[in-house]
């Protein structure tokens, strides 16, 4: 049992029972101090924990991070330093914030300085990403995509059952959740049309990913297995890969996507260690057929966390539009990286890895506008009469993903943002 787990625990902080950050959690972030500059912090209900105080008062003595590694712009040199003290900084945490614990709780000095509202702090991008590689591991997405753009009797192309299908995006354009996203302009080909146009996207969409952040590296001609792959994930974030689909289709052949994709991606600020997500382990799909030696493995690797989506048009109220749950996924995040690596690709703490759409099996769990509307051809109604078939200008996207097993509930916060107009 790892002692930050215990679903026991209580906390001498307030954390409502709906709260995705009680005691169990303890993830980690970057936020802006108002006199030190970007600071590390960490979370229990709607309080912050400044890591860099809470570690120069000597709370963290024994852990093996020293309060200079969380005063920096990111998390990576914290997640640098390995599986053993990010363990040991989680427990710590867990026994000073434990609601029988004095030590921090009756001292309000200290505590004016250590603690302060979660919900004014100004959060953000909680690692350096490197490198960012986005999946296609959802089976109800992918054969969603294949019914609608080549074969419904064929939807899945041949190799897709066999290989987590991903590519190589840019790590330039991930935006932490707040950041507003212009849409995007791109070269657009009608099916009627017998040359492109210039023009901003008209369709663009959101897609519903959590992303895994590594916190080991390799060197190069180094693979990790899927029995190692946990070793090397530090944790996760929701993760909203927007795309323009009338560039994506005109462009993604024969290399795939690129102007459609890398324009913006935004995370929620919040990483949630996949020790704290432990206890939501599942299994996930059948895999037939059997996949080839190096991307079998033992034990559950699929996660039990429920996802939505929701849109609020300006000056309106939000409203969700969809929720599925990420152990739809059909390839893991074991196999996705011992995949990645096999072929001795190097990885860096810190790189980021997208699932792909996550999409369930009913027309309301479908993790895109693509999906929900069809096409188009489905528009989705509003509360204000108005309808969707993609994503209008001023409308504000939000995700948000939490585990739940009994009483215990573990979350990621929310990734949103805002759609302004294409710049001129």
């Amino acid at each position: 049992m790892i002692l930050a787990n215990q679903p026991e625990r209580q906390s001498w902080i307030e954390v409502t029972v709906d709260c995705d950050f009680p005691i169990q959690n303890i993830p980690f972030g970057i936020y802006q101090h108002p006199v030190k500059g970007p600071s590390a912090a960490t979370r229990i209900g709607n309080t912050l924990i400044d890591l860099p105080c809470l570690a120069q008062n000597g709370f963290l003595n024994g852990t093996g991070a020293e309060p200079t590694v969380f005063h920096n712009n990111f998390l990576n040199e914290f997640i640098a330093l390995g599986q053993p003290v990010w363990r040991a900084v989680r427990e710590i945490i867990s026994e000073i914030f434990e609601a029988g614990n004095p030590l921090l709780r009756d001292n309000l000095i200290l505590r004016s300085e250590i603690l302060s509202d979660a919900t004014t702090a100004e959060m953000l991008m909680p690692v350096k990403v490197g490198d960012y590689t986005d999946f296609y591991s959802s089976i109800e997405h992918a054969t969603n995509v294949g019914i609608m753009f080549r074969d419904a009797e064929n939807p899945l192309l041949p190799n897709w059952r066999h290989i987590p299908v991903g590519y190589h995006g840019r790590s330039s354009s991930i935006v932490v959740s707040g950041t507003s996203i212009h849409r995007p302009k791109g070269q657009i080909k009608s099916d009627a049309g017998e040359y492109p146009v210039f023009s901003p996207s008209h369709q663009l969409d959101f897609e519903l990913e959590l992303a895994f952040v590594t916190g080991k590296a390799t060197v190069l001609g180094e693979s990790v297995s899927t029995a190692d792959a946990a070793d090397y994930i530090f944790g996760m974030v929701l993760f909203n890969d927007l795309s323009a689909r009338d560039i994506q289709r005109w462009e993604y052949i024969p290399l795939g996507p690129f102007l459609s994709k890398n324009f913006g991606s935004v995370v929620s600020p919040w990483i949630v260690t996949l020790e704290a997500l432990e206890p939501f382990r599942t299994s996930g799909p059948v895999q037939q057929p059997e996949p080839l030696p190096y991307l079998q493995f033992q034990g559950k690797e699929n996660f039990n966390i429920n996802l939505e989506v929701l849109i609020r048009p300006e000056s309106q109220p939000e409203q969700r539009i969809c929720s599925t749950n990420y152990k739809y996924m059909y390839w893991n995040m074991a196999q996705q990286l011992a995949h990645h690596t096999v072929n001795g690709c190097n990885i860096n703490v810190g790189d980021m890895y997208g699932s792909g759409t996550i999409s369930g099996p009913t027309t309301d769990s479908f993790g895109s506008m693509l999906e929900l509307a069809w096409k188009g051809t489905k528009p989705i109604k509003l509360a204000d009469g108005s309808e969707r078939k993609f994503i209008h200008d001023y409308d504000t996207i939000i995700m948000r993903g939490y585990a739940q097993k009994d009483k215990l509930r573990i979350g990621f916060g929310e990734a949103v943002t805002k759609i302004l107009p294409a710049n001129k």
